[in-house]
């Protein structure tokens, strides 16, 4: 048993009418965490006693009438980057078990506690968060629940947080995104996810992949699922999310790298969510960005991921490199070839180079970038753990598209937009810095054209 992939609204309403309690909510989320056929790979730790005491407190006061907040009895997992107070924070590492655990709850689990949230367990991930696939030789490496007899990736690095909320251990999983982590699990496994900018949600407590890059957000079953976890976690004022008016909007879409490499799949998907876009009243617009195409070059050295790995980790992985997955490590390394003079002239480079994709924004008169997730479906586990040439290639692939919004600092939505029993296919609506309500709003509206389309 395990929860049914149903909205945070619809077990809100639930609980709000006494036809589900939170104890049951959590005892169908904790038989998935423990016993679904991918458990031992999803979670690095699940927090049974914690979650039935916190479920227990929530439905005594459910019963006494007390007024709840907007998460309260809902079950969430968070991503083995967050501090709690009295838990390991091992970032899918075996590099960390022996660390102390921590002394106090991160911004974000704080927030979730003071929601109401009831805490599953801990999720796996990409060591150290550095792929974009989802592989862990240390915890193993969740299937994605589409095609699982061939054994596809589940996408990375918050891999373990999309397939919680696939298996119905989570009504919804938060992760982090510092070149896609939320967006690529999100779109090859069928789930809604967003990346807020940047400085949207505290990192207090979040251990570290790019100080530059790193946000957090939710990954779950709808936008609406998204918004209320993110007014949460970055303490915005607003309750119920208003979808926009579509005949109002212009989209973008980048003729610029965004496409190359493209399956038949993703093309087939992409094409069908753009004429029901344009059915509903949106105006769609291709242009050229041709910053877009340099920001390989920009990043050539290793790009602040690199850098600010490289601080974090470098006294860690010198005395302690033969626990690290091999793969991770390299990259790391890549950082202590950069200078002070490398990192000043990429601080420049980013700010340049962010100006100029905002100018072409607004010189087409378009209020957000539609583009696809990423530009093929889940490949397989196997190929890719068992040649380091095609991960660092799928790799790349795979975090292209979504890095693009990270560099520039903006926020973005992943939205599922393939045929039901199709592989699933991720549609990216993205905006630039400090945008995110509109984002949210326009991704509303874009998901209730899609489903109207169904």
């Amino acid at each position: 048993m395990s929860l049914p992939p149903n909205t945070l609204d619809y077990w809100r309403a639930e609980l709000d009418g006494g036809r589900v309690s939170s104890r049951e909510l959590t005892e169908l989320a904790l038989q998935a965490a423990l016993n679904s056929c991918e458990a031992q790979a999803t979670f690095i730790a699940v927090h049974a006693t914690a979650a039935r005491a916190t479920a227990d407190a929530i439905d005594t006061m459910r019963a006494a009438g007390v007024p709840l907040p907007v998460l309260a009895g809902i079950p969430i997992s968070v991503k083995d980057l967050f501090d709690e107070a009295g838990q390991v924070t091992r970032a899918g590492s075996r590099v960390r078990n022996d660390a102390a655990p921590a002394r106090q709850d991160s911004i974000v689990v704080e927030r979730l506690r003071r929601a109401g949230a009831v805490i599953i367990g801990r999720t796996n991930m990409t060591e150290f968060a550095y792929s974009g696939l989802g592989l862990n030789p240390h915890y193993g490496t969740p299937r994605n629940p589409w095609d699982r007899e061939t054994g596809r990736i589940p996408g990375g690095s918050s891999s373990g947080a999309a397939i919680s909320v696939v298996e119905g251990a989570a009504v919804a999983a938060i992760g982090t995104d510092t070149g896609g982590s939320v967006r690529i699990p999100s779109a090859l496994c069928g789930l809604t996810g967003f990346k807020p900018t940047a400085s949207r949600v505290p990192g207090d407590g979040v251990l570290p992949l790019s100080t530059s890059l790193d946000s957090s957000g939710p990954l779950a079953h709808s936008v609406a699922c998204c918004a209320r976890i993110d007014a949460v976690l970055s303490g915005a004022s607003r309750e119920d999310l208003r979808p926009a008016e579509l005949a109002h909007h212009r989209f973008a879409i980048p003729r610029t790298l965004a496409f190359d490499g493209i399956d038949a799949a993703v093309s087939a998907a992409f094409e069908a969510a753009c004429a029901s876009l344009s059915k509903a009243g949106a105006s769609l617009v291709e242009i050229d960005v041709p910053e877009f195409a340099e920001l390989a070059h920009i990043n050539r050295q290793g790009g602040f991921i690199a850098a600010e790995s490289w601080a974090w980790h470098e006294q860690m992985l010198g005395e302690r490199e033969a626990e690290y997955d091999p793969r991770v490590a390299v990259r790391i390394r890549r950082g202590a070839a950069m200078s002070a003079a490398d990192y000043i002239t990429l601080l420049g480079e980013r700010k340049r180079w962010s100006a100029g994709v905002g100018k072409r924004l607004a010189e087409a008169g378009c209020d957000a970038f539609l583009m696809p997730t990423v530009p093929v479906v889940a490949p397989p586990i196997a190929a890719l753990r068992d040649s380091d040439e095609l991960f660092t290639s799928t790799n790349l692939l795979m975090l292209r598209n979504p890095t693009l919004i990270n560099f520039v600092d903006g926020c973005a939505l992943s939205l599922p937009c393939h045929k039901p029993g199709d592989a699933p296919v991720g549609l990216m609506v993205a905006g630039l810095n400090g945008q995110d309500e509109q984002i949210l709003a326009l991704g509303a509206a874009v998901e209730a054209a899609l489903l109207q389309a169904v």
